[in-house]
């Protein structure tokens, strides 16, 4: 573990990975936050797909989406995700895997709030997923849900936060010659303690 220094160099997997994030914020062109999301279906047939991450808290990542999309019963039919945040301009990963839960309560309405009028009552009007007939019965949909809810709609029950806790968090920046630098960080049950193991390119 001598070798951890530099970008790896810290003992709080979750500091390391705010920080690389932040160090993205400034480099990215757009959505610096976007992490490809992995479920699977009930037949074991996996699934990915580009969210934002919203939050990395002290022991977890918290993203949102509708309740009834796919990725969500997905999620809610296994407790299990993983995903990968790929820094391009940095050349790094944030690799995760963990049991996840939802957020569900006043964090899930104070980010709700935080979006736009626009993104809220989109919220409302998608039945994410599923199959739609036309953009246009879809802006239908959002001029009545824009007429019923009015300025200030309110976090749809079908509506809230996924938190991933992980068991496995693996650190990667790219390396001369493709001998790039991994270092994992596991543990099996997210109440253990962290193992660091620097793995092979």
């Amino acid at each position: 573990m001598s070798d951890r220094g530099g970008i790896f160099a810290g003992d709080d997997p979750f500091v390391i990975a705010q920080r690389w994030l932040t160090e993205a914020e400034a480099t990215e062109p757009n959505d610096p936050n976007a992490i490809a999301l992995a479920t699977v279906d009930a037949e074991g047939m996996p699934n990915v797909r580009m969210v934002l991450l919203k939050e990395i808290e002290a022991n977890a990542f918290v993203f949102y989406t509708n309740y009834e999309s796919a990725k969500a019963e997905e999620i809610l039919g296994s407790s299990k995700a993983a995903f990968v945040l790929h820094s391009k301009t940095l050349r790094r990963q944030v690799r995760v895997r963990g049991h996840v839960i939802k957020e569900n309560g006043p964090q899930a309405d104070a980010y709700y709030a935080s979006r736009s009028l626009k993104s809220r009552l989109g919220a409302w009007a998608s039945k994410q997923s599923r199959p739609l007939a036309s953009r246009a019965s879809l802006m239908a949909e959002v001029a009545k849900i824009t007429a019923t809810k009015g300025p200030n709609p309110p976090r749809p029950d079908f509506w809230g936060g996924f938190r991933i806790t992980p068991v496995e968090i693996e650190f990667w920046a790219d390396g001369a010659f493709r001998l790039h630098d991994r270092f994992v960080w596991r543990r099996t049950s997210v109440s253990d303690q962290w193992t660091v193991i620097r793995l092979n390119p």
